[in-house]
């Protein structure tokens, strides 16, 4: 097996360089990564129903979209990504057990009882460190996992959570579950670098594991799949499945009731009753709403008039 501490903390740089890994090397691997502030979709999961999107932007978060499925999660510099790729010769061999036991037994050695979940999250106490999830690449299997450390809790809190609107589709959603960090229950003080360190010197005091370093080479292709694929706004928020918005507010003493249907992240039917807008603003809203991207920025500018009021905030 190989070894890799990944030094990049861009975020799409990172998950890229986990499928380029999965896709082009035959190694098993174990690779530690770390990322600025972001929330991480699950792969089939609708973006806007799984994140504070007005707290995400305002605190200027980034939003992924891995290829594994699973729930949200986030991650900060407090938060340390573990992940594993494995040859297998048949679906059969495929467990989460086998990926979050060497985990939960490197963590023993420095004095914590973590236990597994129904989930297949790892958990301290009952609070939750560790969300994991897995991808499947023909006779290669992908898991990978957060571990909260040192993680600011507030924000991941605020980041998922779910805002007021009801959606309607066949996506994953998440399951929430109360949080705690590693660093609590630690015999002795550590420092998340020297936990990084010593996470990486348990594997490589197994067997013939060695250390690989990602070269230029490397570097230039994943690069490339970063920009092309995971920076892209098609891949974080109109990969979603296609689903319905509904939303029902009162403002200022008037009523309005919005229905939106969106698939791959595009308005396909707007409709909007209540007696906030006059019929004829409904009617030119709902008319410029469709082909629109579901996106604070595109309905903002549909909405200009209205620019004085939060009225963008409830689509």
């Amino acid at each position: 097996m190989i070894c890799i501490n990944l030094k990049n903390t861009d975020p799409f740089f990172c998950l890229a360089t986990e499928e380029y890994l999965l896709k082009n090397f035959d190694d098993d691997i174990f690779m530690l990564w770390q990322s600025e502030d972001t929330v991480v979709l699950g792969k089939h999961q609708n973006a806007l129903a799984e994140i504070n999107y007005p707290f995400v932007r305002e605190k200027n978060i980034t939003v992924a979209r891995r290829i594994s499925g699973g729930g949200t999660v986030f991650h900060d510099a407090g938060n340390v990504n573990f992940m594993f790729i494995k040859n297998v010769k048949s679906p059969a061999e495929i467990s989460f057990t086998q990926f979050t036991e060497p985990v939960r037994v490197a963590l023993a050695q420095l004095g914590i009882e973590a236990t597994t979940s129904g989930r297949n999250d790892l958990l301290i106490e009952g609070f939750k460190i560790s969300g994991n999830a897995e991808h499947v690449f023909k006779k290669r299997v992908l898991h990978h996992g957060t571990l909260l450390f040192s993680s600011d809790l507030e924000n991941l809190g605020q980041a998922i959570k779910v805002i007021p609107g009801k959606y309607e589709s066949k996506a994953v959603q998440s399951n929430r579950s109360p949080v705690a960090n590693i660093s609590d229950f630690l015999k002795k003080e550590m420092d998340i670098k020297t936990f990084i360190d010593f996470l990486i010197d348990v594997q490589l005091q197994k067997g013939d594991n060695s250390i690989y370093e990602i070269t230029d080479s490397d570097v230039q292709i994943i690069s490339k799949l970063a920009t092309e694929k995971f920076k892209t706004w098609d891949w974080k928020f109109g990969y979603s499945p296609k689903y319905i918005f509904k939303n029902e507010v009162e403002i200022e003493e008037k009523e309005l009731d919005i229905q939106l249907s969106v698939k791959k992240g595009r308005v396909e039917t707007c409709e909007l009753s209540g007696n906030y807008f006059s019929e004829d603003e409904a009617n030119k809203i709902s008319s410029e709403m469709v082909g629109a991207r579901h996106y604070f920025e595109d309905v903002k500018e549909i909405l200009r008039t209205d620019s004085d009021k939060m009225i963008y905030a409830f689509f």
